[in-house]
């Protein structure tokens, strides 16, 4: 047993029954994780509670907060290498590729990913698990100390965050694979010093952050480089595009062309062997973890070609074109700007593949831009969904866009649906926490 499972022992080993969830406890993704007394029973872990409270300070430029954490808590993100991956859509699934393939290759593997499906805990992930609700709740509580010794006020990101850098610590990873939140230059991930830095692909996302051109945009998401250091970048990337944007001037590495012998709607097959995240878009992320990894084995990780593509091929990315366990031919997939919308649709139209389309979004986005991508699929059906506060784009906007004769539902109406059986495929995308929210609703726990 690992030091991150210990704390948990007690959940197993109390014999009363938890409670039946209060109502506002179903609908509540933040409240809910693998097992589901960890949120039934928040008095065990009170700084969960409190760390969930901050999740809607909103967004803070800086790493002013980030860096004096780590310093009082003796800077664990030095304790291990760090591979350090942004971009606008795509590093979630590198990182998904490479922690999986280094662990497959006998390396002791840290990722942290964001955003969460469901619970927290799928933010950090260790050695081919998620981290237990005691122990994040103990790393917190440290964090929420060297907070207040610092007057500091931290937001839920950053100090996800320091937990995050603290559990590598904890366990001894040999290897850190870290996705960036937003952006780059101020993300609170940027205070780590990467060994090796990846940009996976630029795109036009959180203008009233980052900027309203690509090159602006790039130049904030470039900031994780580091000079004299390897900056592996995604194939669409050309290098003359990326210089002038630079602020340092790292060894910039593009990933190579892969040519699949297969591209099926729920897998590819590359080198003859199956990739389960399915798209040409995952081919091209393939490349870039194959890429880091050529880059790995330069810096000393042995990384044997058998254990690499098994890993590979074990690698699973809950919410990126997702078959949903338990269900009827149900697809998710977090297409949450145009860009990942025309990726979605690109592989949808090349299948041949006609769903019942399902999409709600949070309201800032580019609706009409992602309608324009989606209806390229010519799905058999679409309908709205809406969900719970005022970031989600209601009715009335989703009609705007859609036309007036969309049919709308909440997300328990849509759970309720995608439990019944069906005839063809059903897609549900949009946005991330559209996904939560419904699997959440569905009481389904993305297994690590």
């Amino acid at each position: 047993m690992s030091r991150m499972d210990a704390p948990d022992r007690r959940l197993n080993a109390d014999p009363s029954p938890a409670p039946e969830p209060v109502e506002s406890e179903r609908t509540d993704p933040e409240r809910m994780g693998p097992d589901d007394a960890h949120w039934r029973r928040a008095r065990d872990w009170p700084h969960l509670e409190k760390l969930n409270k901050r999740a809607h300070w909103g967004i803070k430029k800086g790493l002013g907060n980030t860096t004096a954490l780590l310093e009082a808590l003796g800077r664990p993100d030095r304790s291990f290498p760090v591979v350090l991956i942004a971009g606008t859509n795509g590093k979630g699934s590198v990182g998904a590729l490479l922690a999986n393939a280094m662990r497959s290759a006998g390396s002791i593997v840290g990722w942290y990913t964001s955003p969460h499906l469901v619970s927290p805990l799928e933010r950090i992930w260790t050695d081919g698990q998620h981290i237990g609700a005691g122990a994040l709740d103990l790393l917190l509580n440290e964090a929420f100390e060297a907070e207040r010794d610092e007057g500091l006020e931290a937001t839920y990101f950053e100090m996800m965050t320091v937990a995050a850098f603290s559990a590598f610590r904890m366990t001894g990873v040999e290897l850190a694979i870290v996705e960036v939140g937003l952006g780059g230059r101020w993300d609170a991930t940027n205070a780590c010093e990467p060994m090796l830095s990846v940009l996976t692909n630029v795109g036009l996302e959180h203008q009233q952050y980052l900027g309203d051109t690509l090159e602006a945009i790039g130049r904030e998401k470039l900031c994780i480089a580091r000079d004299g250091h390897t900056l592996v970048v995604g194939q669409d990337l050309k290098p003359d595009w990326l210089w002038p944007l630079m602020e340092c001037r790292p060894a910039i590495f593009p990933a190579p062309s892969l040519s699949p012998s297969t591209i099926a709607w729920d897998h590819s097959v590359v080198n003859g062997h199956r990739l389960n995240l399915a798209g040409a878009h995952q081919v091209k992320n393939l490349a870039t973890a194959l890429e880091v990894m050529r880059h790995l084995r330069c810096l000393g990780f042995p990384i044997p070609d058998a254990a690499l593509w098994k890993g590979i091929e074990e690698t699973q990315w809950p919410g990126r074109l997702w078959k949903v366990p338990g269900l009827d031919d149900v697809w998710m997939d977090g297409a949450h700007n145009p860009d990942g919308a025309k990726v979605l649709a690109d592989h949808a139209v090349a299948c041949d593949v006609h769903p019942a389309l399902f999409f709600g979004a949070m309201k800032d986005k580019d609706l009409m831009a992602m309608k324009s991508q989606l209806e390229r699929m010519a799905p058999r059906s679409i309908t709205g969904i809406v969900g719970h506060g005022d970031r989600w784009a209601n009715a009335e906007q989703l009609r705007s866009v859609f036309g007036n004769e969309l049919a709308v539902m909440d997300i328990q109406q849509v759970a309720d649906r995608l439990k019944e059986k069906d005839e063809g495929t059903r897609l549900v995308t949009g946005s991330l926490y559209l996904l939560g929210g419904l699997l959440g609703a569905l009481r389904i726990f993305p297994a690590a």
